[in-house]
């Protein structure tokens, strides 16, 4: 058992504002295993596909290390190609749209020195994004990082992981602090990563057929910790929440990050998924990956429902 799921099932086993409903798996379970599996890739409004595999790999690199904290009243939207797009859709369109306008952000010398003009065009939409100062300073590490220790090539650090996916997300942990994603819950470290395994499983899903992407123990990748997957898993009954939490969330109370309420939604999300997969496993054996029932749950919950209820709110660059 690697440590994110290690240190979350803990948390699950302990938890006060949170239960999870084991037959609500079991229909979901039913349900799921007669669709299609999607990569949530395969949804966005640009093929990263036609990129070159380094293009590719180094485009996913900056996507994922500013892909956070989206939600806002009014909400940050982009136009991109006539569509007005939002929330990780809306980045990726973003920055296909610097990239197909001239600005270098696949040179980690320019993300290193990236200035504040050229990202507020690059970023420009219905209203400031969250978080944008430190989006940009992230930017900055991003490229430091790979021209100090990697020569300026991210596929540097894929040689270095030997096509294993666990060496890779130890890789980006290390070397990039802003990938480092963990809380302190009773006295445990409890490990996350959301982010850093996003970025490892979206290159595993885009170059699957090149020599970079064919990745080992992949199977070994866990959730991807964030707001929208616990949304759908109290949609679908997997999730209650303890009556003070839920009032929190319906009524759109920020939840501090590391408060145990926070910690408990995210560790819960990844145990959920472990034991969706389990039940799935028993099914078809070795068909069913924790990262693929994550894309599942997030691409439904792009889905708009009239009974939703809210996400929960915290402002973090984690998620």
């Amino acid at each position: 058992m690697n440590k994110i799921v290690e240190s979350c099932s803990y948390v699950a086993e302990h938890s006060s504002f949170i239960q999870i409903d084991l037959q609500k798996i079991d229909a979901f379970c039913d349900s799921f295993a007669q669709i299609p599996a999607k990569h949530w890739i395969d949804a966005s409004p640009i093929d990263l596909k036609a990129l070159s595999p380094r293009n590719c790999v180094h485009f996913l690199l900056v996507f994922n290390s500013i892909s956070f904290s989206y939600w806002g009243n009014p909400k940050w939207k982009i136009d991109y190609q006539g569509n007005e797009v939002d929330g990780a859709f809306g980045m990726l369109s973003a920055l296909k749209k610097a990239h197909e306008n001239g600005f270098p952000i696949l040179d980690p010398h320019y993300l290193a020195q990236i200035s504040e003009k050229d990202f507020e065009k690059i970023l420009e939409g219905n209203v400031d994004i969250p978080l944008f100062e430190e989006r940009r300073q992230i930017l900055h590490e991003i490229g430091k990082t790979l021209i100090e220790k990697f020569d300026g090539n991210f596929f540097n650090v894929l040689s270095q992981a030997n096509q294993n996916a666990l060496e890779l997300l130890d890789l980006i942990v290390k070397n990039f602090p802003s990938f480092h994603d963990s809380s302190e819950y009773k006295g445990k470290t409890i490990y996350f990563y959301k982010r850093a395994q996003l970025l490892v499983a979206d290159i595993f899903q885009a170059l699957q057929n090149e020599e970079p992407g064919k990745l080992k123990n992949i199977s070994e990748l866990t959730a991807c910790a964030d707001y929208k997957l616990p949304m759908v898993l109290r949609r679908l009954g997997i999730f209650s929440y303890e009556k003070t939490l839920a009032e929190k969330i319906d009524k759109k109370i920020e939840l501090q990050k590391d408060s145990e309420e926070e910690v408990e939604i995210r560790a819960n999300t990844i145990y959920a998924v472990e034991k969706i997969k389990e039940k799935l496993q028993e099914k078809i054996p070795g068909k069913y990956l924790s990262l693929l029932i994550n894309d599942h749950l997030w691409l439904l919950g792009q889905e708009k429902h009239k009974d939703d209820k809210p996400y929960h709110l915290t402002r973090t660059t984690a998620y």
